[in-house]
Order: structure tokens, then sequence, then C-alpha cells
């Protein structure tokens, strides 16, 4: 039996956290925050970078400051066995390799990398080293998907050696990248895992849990026999590593953490497709309001056109309270074009700053908060409620979890906060989540 090692989770946005539950998701990464992650008794944490949201250059230097502070924590905690996991999107949009460089730069060296997208929650298994997602119940290599045509982060592979070759414009060749296919899994790769140096690229297959709890386990023995590794990763990983026993309340009785039965409010951030689909079905649930933000008016660049968003949007809001209704707070849902991605990423900035101001100014009495979208709700924990740590309940549908904030919260104290990825779910999935966090005299 090998001892546990604690699993350090940088998430480069909040979601990742969604196969796990009864830890800590840090916001802030300074030297004594990290401690209280390493000191935690769950063995594994997050500190949520957010990095998606930022330019590569950016996203290194956050990465950098992060694992820099992590080194002097480790060291004061004195802890001698961890595992850092990269946790980035299932989809494969996101800053690889920059992320997993920096790291090794920092924390390494590493014997090897490993690419583990599969996320069975989301529809995403990995078969012959060819990632899928599940689009109407068919399984579709993503790079034929809308995920693979993201204008910051599109790819044209699906089969992950030439998807790292792609992303690491040449430098690991596809042919070097160390296939881990299921029928390796199944058998067992721990011989071969403790061949692996000089942070060797590996791809990893999975089509269940199960796949990955095989490698895990296998992993975990390696790791105590000296080997390190670094892992590139969706959240299913996770869930093998961390071998966490059930959550404490089931998902379909989450109201359970409902402040005093209240009415609620939904933020609704995220543009992909799915999103478009669960929000129509949200709007048509009894109890619901919607309030449409038409986010073009900030092209303007005006503080009196964010002022009249946000006076607006305020008047509905509180109108949809009084008459004890959740509102639905959402972004006009045009696709906008943009110049360059700079100014892509800048306006996504500035419709974030009304979403967050928007949260400042909700009643403080609201019973629960939805907040849907990856960068939405990162920005929803660190700036709308300005949270240093939260800690994680579970899920409240698969691949959806739920965070409390601290008693001591100036404005909301003990709220659930529901932290909802953009593509995650069916077209059913957020109007679910409403009605099982909602009163049923709504």
């Amino acid at each position: 039996m090998t001892t546990q090692p604690r699993i350090i989770v940088l998430d480069d946005d909040p979601t990742g956290s969604q196969t796990v539950h009864s830890c800590l998701l840090l916001m802030q990464w300074d030297v004594e925050t990290l401690r209280l992650g390493l000191a935690d008794d769950a063995p594994i944490f997050f500190v949520l970078t957010n990095t998606r949201a930022l330019t590569p250059e950016k996203a290194a230097a956050v990465t950098r400051e992060v694992c820099q502070n992590l080194k002097a924590a480790i060291e004061l905690e004195a802890i001698h066995d961890f595992l850092v996991v990269s946790r980035s999107d299932s989809t494969l949009r996101g800053h690889y390799p920059i992320e997993t460089d920096v790291i090794a730069e920092e924390l390494g060296p590493f014997d090897a990398h490993f690419l583990t997208p599969a996320f069975f929650e989301g529809g995403r298994t990995t078969k012959d080293s060819i990632h899928y997602l599940k689009v109407n119940g068919i399984d579709t290599p993503v790079h034929e998907t809308e995920f693979a045509r993201d204008s910051v982060f599109g790819y044209h592979h699906s089969y992950l050696p030439a998807y790292v070759e792609e992303k690491t414009s040449g430098k690991v060749a596809a042919d070097r990248v160390e296939r881990f296919l299921l029928e390796d899994l199944r058998a067992g790769v721990l011989d071969r895992l403790l061949q692996l140096h000089d942070n060797q690229c590996g791809v990893v297959d999975a089509e269940t849990q199960d796949d990955l709890n095989r490698f895990a386990a296998d992993v975990l023995t390696a790791a105590s026999q000296g080997k390190r590794f670094l892992f590139r990763s969706a959240a299913s990983l996770l869930t093998a590593l961390a071998a966490l026993p059930p959550q404490p309340i089931a998902s379909e009785a989450m109201a359970n953490y409902v402040r005093h039965g209240k009415p609620g409010a939904i933020i609704v951030g995220s543009h992909v497709k799915k999103t478009t689909e669960q929000l129509e079905q949200l709007l048509a649930q009894r109890g619901i309001v919607g309030v449409e933000l038409e986010v073009a008016r900030l092209l303007e660049k005006t503080e009196e056109a964010k002022s009249s968003l946000l006076a607006e949007a305020m008047q509905q809001i509180n109108t949809a309270q009084a008459a004890g209704k959740s509102p639905v707070v959402y972004t006009s849902r045009q696709e906008l074009t943009f110049d360059d991605t700079q100014t892509r990423l800048d306006f996504g900035e500035a419709v974030s700053a009304l979403l967050m101001d928007i949260i400042r100014h909700l009643p403080n009495d609201i019973g629960f908060l939805i907040s849907k979208g990856g960068i939405t709700s990162n920005d929803t924990l660190s700036n709308g409620l300005a949270l240093r740590t939260a800690r994680l309940l579970g899920q409240v549908l698969a691949g959806v979890s739920m965070v409390r904030t601290p008693s001591n919260h100036p404005q909301f104290p003990d709220l659930p906060v529901v932290l909802f990825p953009g593509n995650v779910g069916d077209a059913n999935a957020l109007a679910t989540v409403y009605q099982r966090l909602r009163r049923h005299d709504q």
C-alpha cells in the first residue's frame, strides 16, 4: 500500500474540481494561502489561476509565481510527497505547453508529463490516442467540433501525438510521444512508467473511470519508488488520484445547502452553443425571470455605457427578487467579431467586470448563486465574491460543482455557489440544477 501524496492542482479555470469534493479551492496563491491547502485534511486542493482567460505571457508569469510560492510553502510545511496537475479543458483548449513547461522549470525535474484529457461526465474519451467528444450521442474527434475552432486556442488534431507536435511547434515530434493505449492500461503499465525519464511526453487512453483508476494506481506505485510525474489533465484523472469516498450530501439533496430556502440568482457568461441551448430551457422554468445584457453597448468603452447597463439590470433583478423569483442574468447571444485576440480578451474582461458588479449588487439574502461558464465562475469567486478560499461541497450534477462561501463572508455568508462549466451537460442540465435548488412553491 503506497502512502497518498498531496495532489496539487493548478486549475486554469475553476471547474476542474468537478469530480471531487470536501477540499479547498484557493483563489489566491501567496505562500500563507498555499500553506492552508497543503495543511488541509483533504488529499487534494486546487489553485485557481484562471490562466485560460490570460495572454500566453501573463499565463506563464502567473504559473511561475504560483510555482515559486508553492516551492516555499512545500518547504515550510515539510511536504515530501506530492503530485502536480496542470488541470485544463477536456476539449484541449488552453496554454499547452506553456504551463507545463513553466511548472517543469520551477518544480522539476520530472521524469514524464502526461496528457490525460478524458472527462467521462462531459462525454470525453480517448481511444487509440484519439480524443473524442460525444455530440448528439456520437463519438466525434474533437478537431471536428466547435472547440477546435476556438479563436484563441484552436487546433487541427484529435490524435494526441499530432496535437502535441502542433502545440509544441514541432519541438516534440508526434513519433516521440509515448502512447498508453487501453490494452496497455488494462494489462498494467508500471514497468513502462519506471523506464520514463527527462520529462518524456506521454498520452493516455481512457474509456471508463476504471481505466484511469488502474493508471493512477500504477502512477502512485511508481511515484512511491521515486519517479516524478506531471500531468496535463481534465477532471476525471483527479477522481482516480484522490480516491475520495462518496460526497456527504447526494446531488439530488443539495437544496439542503440553500440559505433559508430562498430564491437565488443565475449569472450566465459562457457563449458556447451548449450554454445557449441550456439557457433557453432554463428561461422556460417556473420562478425564473430573464435579464438580458446588451453587451455590445460595452464596445463604446465609456463609463456611462457600463453604468446604464448595470442600473437597468439591477432594476430588473430587484423586481424579480421582490416577487420571489430567481433572476437569470445573461449576456446577449450574438457572436461579436474582433480585429485581434487582444481586443477580444479586453472585451471579455469588460463583460466580466459588468457581471461582477452585478454580483456585488445582488440582494444579500439570496438563497444560492449559479455561475455558468468557466471564466465567469473564476471571476465570481475571486472578484465578485472576493474569496481567498472556498470549501468544495461536491457536485449538484455530474461535472457541476457546488462550493460554499466562508461563514464570515461580509456580504454572503455560507452562500452555496454552483460552478457550471460552459460545455457540460445536456440541454436540460442548467434547468435541472435550478430545479434541485429552488423552493417548489416558487
